[in-house]
């Protein structure tokens, strides 16, 4: 909360310099972030050595999460006048990269409303609590509950020995791509500001923009490729980077999760690619819609798979995969669900839990033909610990239920099947855009306000990869506390 505080202070500031008349609602939020956690600093120095048990670090991590976003919430009510509903859903959306919207003018909105909205992204990017570690000091203790709540896939044992250590160096990598990223977009036509706030949610995979038109505002190539690049790096488990600062590039290199993740972007764009140009032929699209020559149908074709499988929910310039036709939904759904690599800051179900699905899968194929064989689940030469097998298979079974129960509650309010299941995969895995009134060229306003608290679960749920949240509705994790 005192980090939170300082980053509303920032955003005042950003208020002030351009003159505008919202930095009283930043003051606020602010001043009562920091009385909040500087009473619980106070409060809390005596227990400072006593231990945090398992159900205690993921009750910690979940809550973060939720009252980050009850007090980022607040210049939204203050000075734009929003109900609690969406004002938690915008900044839930935030927090969570997910980059959904419910503002239909992003251009009226103030700089510094629109620079916050990208901090909130950025912070969540990397996670809140890994923030706090690295920052920290106080947090840096023996055991490492928290961080593993939140910092899913990143094997802290073949890292560094301390936590805090850890998550500074994954805190200067992440700052380092963020300030390159700023520069090539600087470069281009993109000014200061529009390039501080798009590399933050660049690389944060979160999508929000600071034009309701998205990177297809600047109508520019070069910004859609730097985009691109920048989505992709982002993507990739930021574990494999600190291996290449200590020099250690074969792991990198070798990574069978990462190459799984390129491939399956190589092969989409290549299935886009056919589908603008054999679509149009069979009547079910119309040309207008689509890109038009090689070079823009290859660009559209990539950044529609990168902005999708990262899950960062971006706009270019002919992005409106709802109106190119029903062909196109599938596809992107598939890649919505999937999402991006364990231990970056994109969402979805992972491609190394797709590895393990799939290789799992065909073991028991195997089985069937020779029952007595011994088969081990193997990614980048390793053997998968069966219990990581099984916990994997569990979780694309919560996913699926999840997303069905979801689909079920949205459509009992009216919503049609179309928007239910975008909104749903879109919040589960925390990308943005949905599908039917909630496509890329809409926003989620429409959705009511029971809908946006659902949503707004989900995003949380997505976030903390199932199980960090879900644990705290089971009755055995409040009585054993162990």
């Amino acid at each position: 909360m005192l980090m939170e505080g300082l980053s509303l202070l920032l955003t005042m500031a950003v208020s002030l310099f351009y003159r505008e008349g919202d930095w009283w609602a930043f003051l606020a939020a602010a001043l009562l972030s920091m009385l909040l956690g500087g009473t619980c600093l106070l409060l809390g120095r005596r227990q400072r050595e006593e231990r945090f048990t398992r159900a205690d670090s993921f009750l910690v991590v979940a809550l973060s999460w939720v009252v980050f976003s009850l007090i980022g919430m607040i210049p939204f009510i203050l000075y734009m006048k929003m109900d609690a509903a969406s004002a938690f859903f915008e900044t839930m959306s935030g927090f969570s990269t997910m980059g959904a919207t419910v503002i239909s003018d992003i251009d009226g909105m103030t700089h510094a409303t629109r620079f916050w909205r990208s901090i909130t992204q950025w912070t969540g990017g990397l996670g809140i609590v890994v923030f706090s570690i690295a920052l920290i000091p106080l947090y840096e203790m023996k055991n490492s509950n928290v961080f593993s709540a939140e910092a899913t896939g990143i094997g802290l044992d073949r890292l560094r020995p301390k936590i805090g250590s850890t998550a500074r160096r994954l805190l200067l990598i992440y700052l380092l791509l963020t300030g390159l990223c700023a520069l090539c977009y600087w470069a281009g036509p993109m000014n200061l500001y529009d390039a501080i706030c798009h590399s933050m949610t660049t690389v944060a995979t979160g999508g929000f923009s600071t034009h309701s038109d998205s990177i297809g505002y600047f109508h520019s190539t070069y910004v859609e490729y730097v985009a691109i690049f920048f989505m992709i790096i982002s993507s990739i488990n930021f574990s494999l980077y600190y291996y290449v600062t200590i020099r250690r590039t074969h792991v990198f290199l070798r990574n069978e999760e990462m190459h799984t993740f390129l491939w399956i972007i190589f092969f989409m764009t290549c299935l886009f690619m056919l589908l603008f140009r054999w679509a149009p032929q069979h009547g079910l699209a119309a040309d207008s819609l689509l890109p038009n020559g090689f070079e823009e149908t290859f660009r559209t074709s990539l950044f529609h798979v990168t902005t999708v499988i990262t899950t960062t929910g971006y706009a270019a310039q002919k992005f409106d995969y709802v109106a190119w036709g029903a062909p196109f939904w599938l596809p992107t759904v598939f890649i919505m669900s999937l999402g991006a690599c364990a231990g970056s800051t994109a969402g979805g179900i992972k491609v190394i839990r797709f590895l393990v699905c799939i290789k799992s899968m065909f073991n028991e194929f195997l089985l069937q033909l020779h029952p007595r064989a011994v088969l081990a689940v193997r990614v980048s030469g390793g053997v998968v610990p069966v219990e990581r097998v099984r916990r994997t298979l569990v979780f694309i079974i919560i996913y699926l239920s999840l997303v069905a129960l979801g689909i079920f509650l949205l459509t009992c309010m009216g919503l049609d099947v179309d928007t239910a299941i975008g909104a749903c995969i879109s919040s589960l895995s925390n990308v943005g855009p949905g599908t039917g009134i909630c496509g890329p060229a809409d926003s989620f306003a429409a959705i009511p306000a029971l809908g946006k608290w659902i949503l707004s679960l989900f995003m949380l749920i997505g976030r903390l990869e199932i199980f960090t949240v879900l644990f705290l509705f089971l009755p055995s994790f409040w009585t054993e506390r162990q």
